[in-house]
């Protein structure tokens, strides 16, 4: 038990240091960009009014004053860790006076929800299916599923969106393309709101399930092929026990746990291409929050919306590291 507590304080320590690193980056990368928020609003005022250039000039200053802008870039670091550690973010800049971070946690349950249901589906099901594939090497429909997945599995998930939009938008549309819900539909916890979530989910669900079927069938199928030429595989097929026992017990439980090792090191892959489906299909998530924020010029909802998602990655990857000794006893803690 110590020697896994001493384990589950380094794997702690190593996602502080992720996350510090990680965000600080964020933050140097989000307020070296040629984009100033500042004149992004005063554009947009100008755009809709006419203002004397005195006023500009005033309005600039109070703006440079009002998002911290005013001091240097140092100066601007520590103020941004002494407000993040209270959980103020900022203002959003597109959103004005809404805290940044409220425009995030409005969209993060849209993204966990659809990244949650498509890790799950995509991992449970790639792996059974490429562990059967592994197992029974001559079966014909495994062959032609895999096959399928050599084809699919480069493919990008935003390629994947892009044809499920003509499909079943355009071709064949008895899918929704767009938006989170039926604008019918008044949000709140009721059984027809749950099933309209889940109706505008389909389709980019879809794009990252087909995509992560062919990943990790792929690699389930090679890990078992080694594993069967195993001794203690051999052994037990010549001790007459059930197929269904081996496959199970003794070939799939083996190869899980090199899995789970992957799937840790994916997840920021697997985020990236969510992020990226969000948009195509104007998923009300993290995805479509951040390109908007990034075209308005929006640099705090921006770092909010990296923030958040650092934190989320860097959790889910300490949680499966902390899951492996308690899996595989094989895994030592020290």
């Amino acid at each position: 038990m110590k020697e896994y507590l001493l384990f589950a304080l380094r794997r702690f320590l190593q996602l502080a240091a992720v996350v510090f690193f990680g965000i600080s980056g964020a933050f140097f990368i989000s307020h070296l960009t040629p984009i100033s928020p500042v004149e992004s609003i005063i554009g947009q005022i100008l755009g809709q009014s006419s203002v004397s250039p005195e006023a500009v000039e005033q309005m600039r200053r109070s703006l440079t004053e009002l998002f911290g802008l005013d001091v240097p870039l140092w100066q601007q670091y520590l103020n941004f860790w002494g407000r993040f550690v209270r959980g103020d973010l900022g203002p959003s800049l597109m959103g004005f006076p809404v805290p940044a971070i409220k425009l995030v946690m409005l969209a993060l349950p849209w993204t966990v929800g659809l990244l949650t249901t498509s890790i799950i589906i995509t991992w449970l099901i790639g792996n059974l299916l490429g562990g059967l594939a592994g197992y029974f090497q001559n079966s014909r429909l495994l062959k032609l599923f895999g096959v399928v997945a050599i084809g699919i599995q480069p493919v990008p998930h935003y390629i994947v969106a892009f044809l499920l939009v003509i499909i079943f938008g355009f071709i064949w549309p008895i899918l929704p393309i767009s938006g989170g819900f039926a604008m019918n539909v008044r949000p709140g916890w009721t059984w027809q709101f749950a099933l309209s979530i889940m109706h505008y989910s389909l389709l980019p669900a879809f794009s990252l399930v087909i995509v992560g079927l062919g990943t990790w069938f792929l690699g389930m199928r090679a890990l078992v092929s080694n594993i069967v030429t195993e001794d203690y595989v051999t052994y037990a097929e010549l001790a007459s026990v059930s197929r269904g026992r081996i496959v199970g017990s003794y070939v799939i439980r083996n190869a899980l746990v090199p899995q789970l090792t992957a799937l840790s090191m994916a997840l920021g892959g697997i985020f990236s291409g969510t992020i990226i489906v969000e948009q195509v299909f104007t998923y009300p998530g993290l995805g479509s929050l951040l390109v908007t924020a990034v075209n308005a010029g929006d640099t705090t909802t921006v770092l909010a919306v990296s923030s958040i998602s650092i934190i989320a990655v860097a959790g889910a990857i300490f949680i499966v590291d902390l899951l492996h000794p308690l899996l595989d006893p094989r895994v030592r803690a020290a």
